[in-house]
């Protein structure tokens, strides 16, 4: 029972940590065109550069 005392701040410790890298992540944009990257792969035309705006 001792090691509960030790693992549950570290359980809570590494949820945190998750939660902020996937806020991070939304913030930074990563799902923003989750479609784009699998129509460009299809299309004719090779561009080895990201899609200006």
């Amino acid at each position: 029972m001792n090691v509960l005392v030790f693992l549950i701040p570290v359980s809570i410790f590494l949820g945190m940590l998750g939660l902020v890298l996937f806020v991070w992540t939304m913030k930074r944009g990563q799902y923003d065109d989750p479609e784009g990257a699998a129509q460009r792969i299809l299309s004719g035309q090779y561009d080895d550069k990201p899609a200006e705006d």
